[in-house]
């Protein structure tokens, strides 16, 4: 029976980082950690914080960001941020998407919504000038 491998411990006085391009399991065939995983790992190193951001979706927000809450008093510090990863369908390059207000939430989610209405259930289909209706904030 193999051991899991044991988390490094982190580097003292090392400048600080947040990996921000974070995709987990619910970026299905890109991935294979699930988001609370991901979350205690980075804290576990310690990383500055996390950005989730699995294509086109907001998938695993809820499990990190839980994780995140029960890490708070170990990694008072620690910071998570909530984006997504907006892939589009007419070949336009992928874009990392961080709302900056719950407004900017609001509409991240219902762009999502149209792309999923659009492609049916795991096959969003978004093309860039849908962007331009959403990208306040």
């Amino acid at each position: 029976m193999s051991q899991p491998h044991a988390l490094p411990r982190p580097i003292a006085n090392a400048p600080p980082y947040a990996e921000l391009m974070t995709t987990s399991n619910f970026s299905f065939l890109r991935a294979g950690s699930h988001p609370q995983e991901l979350v205690a790992a980075a804290a576990a190193l310690g990383l500055s914080g996390l950005g989730l951001c699995d294509r086109n979706s907001f998938a695993g927000v809820v499990r990190a960001y839980r994780t995140m809450l029960d890490l708070k008093d170990e990694h008072p510090n620690f910071r998570y941020v909530v984006g997504t990863r907006l892939c589009f369908s007419d070949g336009s390059p992928d874009i990392i998407a961080y709302p900056s207000d719950r407004y900017a939430y609001g509409r991240l989610c219902k762009l999502l919504s149209i792309g999923n209405e659009r492609g049916g259930k795991g096959h969003c289909q978004l093309v860039f000038d849908d962007l331009a209706r959403f990208a306040e904030g």
